[in-house]
Parts: structure tokens; sequence; C-alpha cells
């Protein structure tokens, strides 16, 4: 049941905000892999550039890492230690999962500067449209960590994903109408009522709608996939080259969309545009291979990368765009078989 957002206090209302990924961050949370059904039969295959997601973060933040059980828990250990990984660095935390993908089912930390307060906003979380059952044990992620760390929690009593949004730091989301305004999700709220939630849990004033994801993306179009803040008045969006490819006029349309976008203070958006690896099919089904599944880490942006042609491009444009970060490709070629890639598995803790 969802609360009336004017009887409560809000985290917009208390001062927090979502600050914007590139923000400095104290962590970033994972959920281990472990579910073969998100892998079939390559779930042995994704653990190495898994693990090199990891060691890259290691050098500038700490990894917190939610794990089954115990005995999770020893073997993540010993497989991390083996891999050169500083553990020094590393947290981990028995709080069990269903799958992997931290970014739709962890914690959304919202921040207060003026205290030096952290809290967590709990959305509830189905799945993408209940198409994976079971998912209790990722619902309650956010407020386990929280009650852990004595944080305050938030739960607004609607399903978000943490994927469907992107944000600039300064008042802004991005966000699709293919995934927040699905049935699946909220039927019962209006667009106006989505936008209200996100303006008072998030902090925010200002919400930018695109239309579709790409081609393959069961989450029914996260923002994710397509289009990507990389600074406060600046926007990576993925374009398709072959005009006979499936994503091609869909992502014309974000494109011309997004030229008609204007921000609170009146700017256009700076839009840079990002190729599009070739297509990436395993056993008949086009998987939504995309660079903009990329991870902004305190030293680090890591990308997946496709064994494409591309591959190269995509790293030299991203790395333009973030001239004080190294920009590293990770091959994500079968990680990418579980229908997203690192950004999807990953969630960031910002600093206060």
């Amino acid at each position: 049941m969802s609360q009336n957002i004017s009887t409560i206090q809000t985290p917009a209302s208390q001062g927090f905000f979502f600050p914007a990924e590139w923000a400095k961050h104290t962590a970033t949370w994972l959920s281990w892999p472990h579910k073969e059904a998100s892998w079939p039969g390559k779930l042995d295959t994704i653990y190495p550039s898994y693990i090199e997601f990891i060691k890259i973060l290691t050098r500038n933040e700490l990894v917190r890492i939610n794990v089954v059980d115990e005995v999770m828990k020893a073997a993540v250990i010993f497989q991390l230690q083996h891999a050169g990984v500083d553990m020094t660095r590393v947290e981990l935390f028995a709080f069990g999962t269903n799958d992997a993908w931290c970014r739709d089912h962890g914690p959304a930390f919202v921040i207060n500067p003026n205290t030096k307060q952290k809290a967590i906003i709990d959305w509830g979380y189905n799945a993408w449209g209940g198409k994976y059952p079971p998912f209790d044990l990722d619902d309650v992620i956010p407020t386990k960590i929280g009650e852990h760390f004595g944080l305050p929690v938030f739960n607004p009593g609607i399903v978000m994903e943490g994927g469907s949004v992107d944000f600039n730091g300064k008042g802004t989301i991005l966000t699709t109408t293919a995934c927040l305004l699905n049935k699946n999700r909220n039927p019962l709220l209006s667009q106006d009522q989505i936008e209200a939630y996100l303006h008072n849990y998030y902090g925010t004033e200002q919400i930018l709608w695109l239309g579709d994801g790409i081609v393959g993306d069961d989450t029914d179009g996260h923002i994710d996939d397509i289009t990507r803040f990389v600074n406060e008045d600046t926007v990576v969006t993925v374009v398709e080259e072959d005009k006979n490819d499936e994503n091609y006029h869909l992502l014309q349309e974000n494109l011309e969309t997004l030229k008609t976008m204007r921000l609170l203070n009146g700017k256009q958006l700076n839009i840079v545009e990002l190729p599009m690896p070739e297509a990436v099919i395993y056993e008949d089904t086009r998987l939504p291979a995309s660079y903009a599944n990329f991870y902004i880490a305190n030293s680090a942006v890591i990308v997946p990368t496709y064994r494409s042609v591309n591959d190269d491009k995509a790293c030299d444009i991203l790395q333009q765009c973030f001239p004080d970060h190294q920009v590293i490709g990770i091959d994500s070629t079968d990680i990418i078989w579980g229908l997203g890639s690192f950004h999807c598995l990953s969630q960031q803790e910002p600093e206060i």
C-alpha cells in the first residue's frame, strides 16, 4: 500500500538528496552472483571479469559485498585473495540475496551535507515486474544494511529500481517512460504521482523523460543502458550507426528528444554520442550490450566491453568525458548473458 506523501516526513523535506555517481564514494556495494538461472550454463565464466571489477574498485574505495551465508563468505574470501584483491578494502555481509543486481535491489543512499547525515531509501523491488521470482530476499536488502549501520531507512512503499534513474546531482533525474510508467511496477500511480515520489525521496526538482530502452533489455528500458550524465549538464547517449539494426530508430528518437531538453537553469544538455557494439547474440538471444552501462568509481570509470571493434572508441570517448578518472574496459561478453553489466551489478555509497 502506497503511503500518502503529504502526511509523512520525506527525505527531501529533511534536507536529503541523492548525489551524482561521480561524487566521492565511501564504498561500492555488490551482491555476489550465485544464481545459475541468471547465467544459465555460464555462471562460472563471469567471475574473472567480476573479480577484476572488484580489484579496480578497491584501489580507492571500500567494496561491501552481500553474500548468502558464512559458507559463501569463506569461498568468496578465498577467490578474492587468490586473485590478489586488497582484502583490507573488502567487507562481506551475510545478507542473503536472490540475485546479483545490486543497482536495483541495493540501498539507495541519500545524504544531508548540512547535518552530515546519511540515510537509505528502501524502494519496493519486484524483479522488474515480477519476471524472476523469488525476490523476497533482495527486496529487504536496503533495510538490513540500514539496520546494520544504524542509518535511518525511508520506505516509500512503491517499486523503483536504481537502474531506471540517473542523476546529475543538481536536481535533475533522467529516466524512461517505458520502465517507470510500465503497469507491472506501480499500476495505480500516474506519471505526476511517480514524479512526486522521485522528488520527495531523491531530493530532486526535475524529471527528464526518454522513451524506450534497447532491444534485449528485460528491465523494460532502464536508463543506464542508453543515456547517462557525465557531469551536471552533459550526457552520453548511445547511438546505433547501422540503419538496419533494430536499435537504430529508437536510439535516434532518444537522441532527438535529448536535444529538446532543458535543465533547471534553462541550459540545453551537452550531448556526447557513444557508439553501440555490434549485436551480441548468444543462444539466438539478442543481449542488451551497451557501453552506457559503465560505473563511475572514485578513481576509475569501468566500462563493459564486448570484443567489438567499437570497444576502444567507446573507452576513448568516455576518457574525454572523465579526464580525472582512468577509463578501464573489462570484458563483459559473458556477464551480459545475465542481461546486465557493471552498473547493474553495483550501487555506490556516497561519502558525506
